[in-house]
């Protein structure tokens, strides 16, 4: 997904408003909340979606009945201690999802967050909005994905620190502790074609 910052400054407020005034159409243009600062956010691609879709499905499946619940792409996430609002590809929150209002759009206590890497949102993803999302309380796991290759990138929270690991094997399997399941990357990438 493309990424365009709007030298706009909005207040919190300003920002929630215009987002549900948006009327969803094919052409409608998402944008994130930083610090006063409007990003817009572009339409991804067939990969980015393909992905992201097998990552939800899967964890639907697999968390069924267990007290979580997964949304994708459109769940508004608040880093309230950062005054700032972002829309991670996937979203994973148990027991009961805390909301900012009683609009139910913008949740509050997120326990895993994914993130299907583009080019050009890949340095944001691992820089500014990880900074970000280190300040929910609540999430214990942040993982990447990358879109033209086999790559997928986990940071689970240990107490103060975060703890990386990779994989990189359409063999290997994610195991999300937070969550108590794994994900195998064949689900992942499944009918993924990468460019030569």
């Amino acid at each position: 997904m493309a990424i365009s910052a709007v030298q706009t400054y909005l207040s919190p407020e300003e920002y929630i408003t215009l987002e549900r005034k948006a009327i969803p159409t094919y052409d409608t243009v998402r944008s994130e909340y930083v610090k006063g600062k409007i990003v817009a956010m572009s339409g991804a691609s067939r990969l980015h979606n393909l992905i992201s879709m097998n990552i939800s499905g899967e964890l639907r499946n697999l968390l069924k009945e267990t007290g979580c619940e997964t949304y994708k792409g459109e769940m508004r996430v608040s880093t309230p201690g950062t005054s700032s609002y972002f829309y991670p590809d996937v979203v994973v929150v148990c027991d009961e999802p805390r909301f900012e209002d009683d609009v139910f759009d913008t949740l509050l206590n997120p326990i895993v967050l994914v993130e299907v890497l583009s080019p050009s949102t890949e340095a944001y993803d691992r820089g500014e909005k990880f900074l970000h999302y280190r300040q929910l309380e609540s999430l214990k796991e942040y993982i990447l994905v990358s879109q033209d290759r086999v790559n997928v990138e986990r940071y689970l929270r240990m107490q103060d620190e975060w703890r990386y690991t990779y994989y990189q094997d359409l063999n290997d399997v994610l195991p999300i502790a937070s969550i108590q399941c794994e994900l195998p990357l064949q689900e992942i990438y499944e009918r993924v074609t990468f460019p030569e």
